[in-house]
């Protein structure tokens, strides 16, 4: 028989010790508890199945508020009685006036972080939506960003209210996030030596906007894990880790940590790959096959991520872990992704992908800035390159992967790829 786990426990009677586990599986995943079955799945039975079903149930809605929902039936072999526990909407279920989660195969009482999610979850609610501690913001980083991205002239509030930063007059928590100074966590990034006990660079970046963050990760990566070679007449750009994947997975998790705790996201590059852990395990309701699928989203923090969408700095549909998986193609290297208790943990392989590029093509390349679209005549103006050898360096750029194109025509733009 299988073993005991996170959503499946044996009990050879009923006593009160099912209850935390109802609750735990109201509140987290749902699962499964089979009566009559020893802790080593051996069947010892019930004496009375039928009667063990009304005790069941009257002992759920005695003790169980709110009720959860749930079924009963008795094993085919008619000597046990399976209880089915749906993971419920009306969050937090609590037995005796607490609330539990599973760890394992073991029930474990939640601590107050984690009951005022469940209660935030209850009520639809997400913490980065609930208002700020304090009311004096400013908002340059942001107010840039989308001004390169969105053509926003200034962050009025009627913009704040639109992307959720305001409610009413009163900051959110995704405003203080986004905003040039706050009291959260931030990055913690290392470069190690030959082993972890030789550290040879670390910054902390903390209490300032998500956006500023972002920024100082990417500028770390490019400290280590990009140069220049020169191969025969060619000035080579060489990645130690695919930009894409880094990029993606340091947007990821500054997006869907959590951010009621006060840890960093750690990055680590050591001599053979980079690792990104981000505080917070999956969202509830996401399973890990969906998430390793990257099939859809569920997004922790909605209106932090609305904000990050709009300036450029991740997609909002799921399609993160894909991206990093296909950012690796052709490498012979593949990511890894380990999913625990609390934590996320993505581990990039060094590949040093050599990515040619002429002389003229890092020239358009460099003409063209961050997070803009411009068209071919706004290139050749700065190059001072005539049209065809500018369509010609243009379409090799989007054929390396290092621009994106939208429109056609005389509408044509350019951008430097995600």
């Amino acid at each position: 028989m299988q073993r005991e786990t996170d959503d499946l426990e044996y009990k050879p009677e009923i006593n009160r010790g099912f209850l935390k586990t109802v609750s735990a599986f109201a509140n987290f995943n749902g699962g499964r508890i089979v009566f009559g079955v020893d802790d080593d799945g051996a069947v010892v039975g019930l004496d009375n199945p039928k009667q063990a079903c009304l005790d069941i149930e009257n002992r759920i809605n005695d003790t169980i508020s709110p009720r959860p929902s749930f079924l009963l039936e008795i094993g085919e072999n008619g000597r046990t009685v399976e209880l089915s526990v749906e993971e419920g909407l009306d969050k937090p279920y609590l037995s005796g006036g607490k609330a539990y989660r599973r760890s394992d195969s073991a029930t474990v009482e939640v601590d107050g972080v984690e009951l005022k999610r469940l209660i935030l979850e209850g009520q639809n609610l997400s913490f980065d939506a609930l208002p700020a501690r304090s009311g004096d913001l400013e908002f340059t980083v942001l107010g840039k960003r989308l001004s390169s991205a969105l053509g926003v002239n200034a962050l009025t509030n009627d913009v704040m209210r639109t992307l959720g930063l305001l409610d009413g007059d009163a900051f959110t928590n995704a405003a203080a996030l986004l905003a040039d100074e706050n009291a959260f966590s931030g990055i913690d990034m290392a470069k190690f030596g030959a082993d972890h006990d030789t550290i040879l660079d670390r910054e902390t970046v903390k209490g300032v906007s998500v956006i500023a963050q972002f920024d100082r990760a990417i500028a770390f990566f490019e400290r280590y894990c990009e140069y220049e070679a020169i191969e025969g007449a060619d000035r080579v750009s060489v990645e130690r880790i695919p930009k894409k994947a880094f990029r993606e997975a340091i947007a990821n998790a500054l997006a869907h940590r959590t951010w009621d705790v006060d840890a960093c996201v750690r990055i680590s590059l050591s001599d053979d790959d980079a690792e990104i852990v981000s505080p917070g395990g999956l969202v509830p309701g996401m399973t890990k096959e969906a998430y390793l699928e990257g099939r859809f989203s569920l997004l922790r923090n909605p209106v932090l991520a609305e904000s990050m969408f709009r300036a450029g700095l991740i997609e909002k549909f799921g399609t993160g872990v894909r991206r990093i998986r296909r950012a690796y193609e052709g490498t012979g290297s593949s990511p890894s992704f380990e999913v625990g208790d609390g934590y996320i943990s993505v581990k990039l392989p060094f590949v040093d992908r050599r990515c040619a590029l002429t002389d003229e093509e890092r020239l358009v390349l460099d003409a063209i800035p961050e997070n803009r679209l411009v068209s071919r005549s706004t290139v050749s103006e700065v190059t001072g390159y005539e049209k065809t050898k500018t369509v010609r360096q243009l379409n090799s750029l989007v054929g390396k992967g290092y621009l994106r194109q939208e429109g056609e025509g005389r509408g044509r733009r350019y951008a430097r790829a995600d």
